[in-house]
């Protein structure tokens, strides 16, 4: 329970060093500064000499040297000790703080339309793999890069909704992309209520971080194997509204349409998505091209993610001073207790002087 109280001493640092140079000051003066010496009253008298014989005492200087105690010695060093380092002020310093610049919100808009179900993709080992299943590997990939971004997640179909709102915790981000499914959002393919969405995230991201006075550059990657078939917003206009917001649309059209029964993918209109908006347009037909695409896109949006690691720092150089204070009032305390109790034992002895002396007068008297 005490392990909050104790203090490394590696983590003890020194702010003004040189301080301690003025450690022997209190040597030097003692050594070529002669002591101050109390003057005393005293009376001249021409038979000095036969005063002295007859009271039997003996002379002492008109000036005395005060001697201080052991205990008083020893109080002034701690105390002088205590000063030099306070002066040096004794800083500790905490933890080691990682401090995150994030540079970049990435929206990542995923169709999940029936033909996503497509068996049409090889992996590297030759084996067949759905539409979905090769760009959840892919996404996984390329999400263990964007260190320091920020993540989001929209899938579309009939409807597009938010699956991961925007986080820099990959780890939730792979957990949830993992949990999708083909028609989960629908049989269809609104893109352009999906890139309508996504800006509607930015605004609201910006708006919640709004005490953050470096803006975050905001990219969308939309990833579809179908035109949009009926969004109340059509993607050209939805594109040009991102373009006006300030965000970037990278489009990859993934498989081949004629493998299903669906109209034919719109290249026109996926270029033109990227075009407006600043971004770039893929066609991927293949396991090797998505992951280009996703490489190539990785290139085209370079990580922002800055990283500084710092130690606050915290001066304890007051708690010096406040034990030297201490150790004042504790001298203090202590002449004051032992003049306090020499003043006693005079009164008690004087007092027991007067009695005795009262005594042999009435005895006398009587």
């Amino acid at each position: 329970m005490f392990d909050r109280y104790l203090v490394d001493v590696s983590s003890v640092v020194f702010i003004h060093p040189w301080c301690f140079l003025l450690l022997p000051i209190p040597l030097i003066i003692y050594r070529l500064i002669p002591a101050y010496r109390t003057k005393q009253a005293a009376i001249k008298v021409p038979f000095f000499d036969t005063l002295v014989d007859a009271l039997g005492e003996k002379p002492t200087e008109g000036a005395s040297q005060l001697t201080p105690q052991w205990w008083q010695r020893v109080i002034l060093l701690i105390s002088w000790l205590l000063v030099v380092a306070a002066l040096a002020k004794p800083t500790v310093l905490g933890e080691p703080q990682v401090r995150e610049r994030l540079g970049r919100d990435v929206m990542v808009v995923l169709d999940l339309s029936g033909s996503m179900a497509e068996p049409d993709f090889t992996t590297p080992n030759g084996q067949k793999n759905t539409r979905l299943a090769a760009a959840k590997q892919v996404l996984a990939d390329f999400a263990e890069t964007r260190k320091g971004d920020r993540l989001g997640l929209i899938l579309f179909g009939d409807a597009a909704f938010i699956q991961t709102p925007f986080t820099s915790d990959l780890t939730a981000w792979l957990a949830l992309l993992e949990q999708t499914d083909v028609a989960m959002a629908g049989q269809s393919t609104h893109l352009g209520d999906a890139i309508g969405l996504a800006i509607k995230v930015f605004d609201q991201s910006y708006y919640s971080d709004a005490n953050n006075s470096e803006p975050r550059e905001k990219v969308v990657i939309v990833l579809t194997d179908g035109n949009d078939t009926g969004s109340f917003v059509e993607p050209i206009d939805a594109s040009k509204v991102a373009a006006a917001k300030g965000v970037r649309i990278h489009t990859i059209a993934m498989g081949d349409p004629t493998t299903v029964g669906e109209q034919a993918l719109d290249m026109d209109t996926i270029e033109k998505i990227a075009s407006v908006t600043g971004g770039k347009a893929f066609e991927a037909l293949n396991h090797e091209e998505l992951v280009v695409a996703y490489q190539t896109i990785g290139e085209l949006e370079p990580q922002l993610y800055e990283s500084t690691t710092y130690r606050a720092k915290h001066s304890v150089h007051h708690y010096l001073i406040m034990i030297v204070v201490a150790l004042y009032l504790l001298a203090f305390c202590m002449v004051c207790l032992r003049r306090w109790l020499q003043n006693s034992i005079v009164s008690k002895r004087e007092a027991t002087s007067l009695k005795q002396s009262e005594r042999q007068e009435g005895a006398c008297d009587v």
